[in-house]
């Protein structure tokens, strides 16, 4: 970003037509104030905790972060919709989530992503019945897989770290796949390699990688694997949670080069961005930092990742969500 762009963003209130300058999108689209904005990847929590509570097995318990809140920052930063990455502390109670999509600032605003145990047997069946009461809301089963090595999996309680060898995982993948949802790892590097098994079984069910599968809190030569997953046509990658790739502060610098090498190995095509930001502070930053870690790419390729394109602008004027489905369905076609 140039000294002027910084300092302009610095004095006023951030458009649409000023960030896609930042994000150095083409002439052409830079021009328009159409195109579409979507956060792949944001948490809420309610306020009231009567109405709302935490689940006794939440492994945080973070402050409100509310619909309300959010919808006032959205009008200001013109984000077009954004996916409800449904958090851990509801673990597998999904009454928030459905909350959000009942008062949604605009219909269809808000997509979804759910919670459940994947090698519990009933799970296929809550997870259907999620999906069939939500329809065209629900995109995506999270499963979270973050424990280190010599950390034995978990079989009960918080819904994390469960066995990617578990033969009931492989019936909740093909659930999720019947379902038409993708799969969304939060995991980290250790674990690539029974990922990509389970990818290498369902070939056509389309896995999102999140927060640049936390690359700090592994080896170099386990991200190598992360990037072997890369081969794997329907798997992509989410540009997000950059802090836990770094030893730095924001904007992270020394994350870069792990950014380029991951860029390298999925491509635009295959990277989405979520996490912009719950405040015009924060967005703001978040812009910066995008712009800063893809310098090395072309103006249409960071295009390409933040969704801002020509083919997307003029999707947009009958769906919001095109190049973000168009990313998934291509993964599943393949």
């Amino acid at each position: 970003m140039t000294s002027f762009q910084s300092d302009t963003l610095n004095r006023m209130p951030l458009s649409r037509r000023r960030f896609l300058s930042a994000l150095a999108i083409t002439p052409t689209l830079s021009a328009r104030s159409q195109g579409s904005l979507i956060d792949t990847h944001i948490h809420l929590f309610a306020a009231d905790r009567k109405k709302f509570p935490y689940h006794k097995n939440a492994v945080y318990q973070p402050q409100p972060s509310t619909l309300e809140n959010y919808v006032a920052f959205i009008k200001q930063a013109t984000i077009d919709g954004a996916v409800v990455v449904h958090p851990e502390p509801y673990q597998d109670d999904h009454s928030y989530l459905e909350y959000c999509f009942a008062n949604e600032p605009s219909p269809g605003f808000f997509r979804g992503t759910c919670l459940f145990d994947p090698i519990a047997p009933d799970t296929p069946e809550r997870m259907k019945a999620l999906v069939l009461r939500n329809r065209g809301r629900i995109i995506a089963l999270r499963i979270h897989v973050n424990r280190q090595a010599g950390v034995p999996p978990t079989t009960s309680g918080a819904i994390r770290d469960r066995d990617l060898r578990h033969p009931a995982m492989k019936t909740t993948w093909r659930a999720a796949h019947d379902l038409g949802l993708a799969i969304q790892m939060h995991m980290i590097p250790l674990h690539a390699p029974e990922v990509a098994t389970l990818a290498a079984e369902f070939r056509d069910t389309p896995v999102i990688i999140d927060h640049l599968s936390r690359a700090g809190q592994g080896t170099p030569e386990q991200y190598k694997k992360v990037l072997e997953l890369a081969k794997f046509p329907r798997v992509i990658m989410k540009f997000s949670g950059v802090r836990y790739s770094s030893k730095q502060e924001h904007p992270y610098l020394d994350a870069q080069p792990l950014v380029q090498r991951t860029f390298q190995a999925f491509g635009p095509d295959r990277m989405i961005w979520g996490g912009l930001g719950m405040n015009m502070m924060d967005f703001k930053k978040n812009i910066e930092m995008f712009n800063t870690m893809f310098a090395f790419a072309s103006g249409a390729d960071r295009a390409k990742i933040s969704g801002l394109t020509e083919e997307n602008a003029a999707a947009a004027n009958k769906d919001a969500w095109a190049l973000l489905d168009a990313k998934l369905n291509r993964s599943r076609a393949r």
